[in-house]
């Protein structure tokens, strides 16, 4: 918890140290991209089979779980297991993935809503391809 706690007052201080003005709250619309680049993250970051190397020296592969996805359990190694058990829960990083995505729309508004929206449009995009192939699926039967 310290570890947070120094992490979201950095974003603070980053932000008053270049000067910015404290941003308005976020519209429901933001909000939206917001939570849902959260999601899309988080998911990434803990289960994509693509980011398995950074999460290789924390956690053990327990078998497959959604499509591209891993099922990962943390090493037991003292100084593993607790980076393990963030890095390979999407509940667990998504705070620390919405407090970046926070923090980064005070200091970089335009670019966060840009990696938002595209992060949002993913999310969708894969939406859409479970759509297809059960469709798909349902068509082959």
């Amino acid at each position: 918890m310290a570890g947070f706690a120094g992490y979201v007052a950095g974003w603070t201080v980053l932000q008053r140290r270049i000067g910015r003005p404290r941003p308005a709250s976020p519209g429901p619309w933001e909000l939206s991209l917001i939570a849902t680049a959260t999601f899309r993250a988080s998911r990434l970051i803990t289960k994509g089979t693509v980011t398995r190397p950074v999460r290789a020296p924390f956690t053990h592969v327990d078998g497959a779980g959604g499509p591209a996805e891993l099922n990962e359990t943390p090493r037991e190694e003292v100084g593993r297991r607790t980076i393990g058990e963030l890095i390979s829960c999407p509940f667990c990083l998504s705070v620390w993935v919405v407090a970046t995505f926070i923090g980064a729309r005070a200091i970089w508004p335009e670019g966060t809503r840009m990696v938002t929206a595209a992060l949002t449009a993913l999310t969708l995009s894969d939406a859409l391809q479970w759509g297809h192939s059960a469709l798909a699926a349902h068509a082959d039967h």
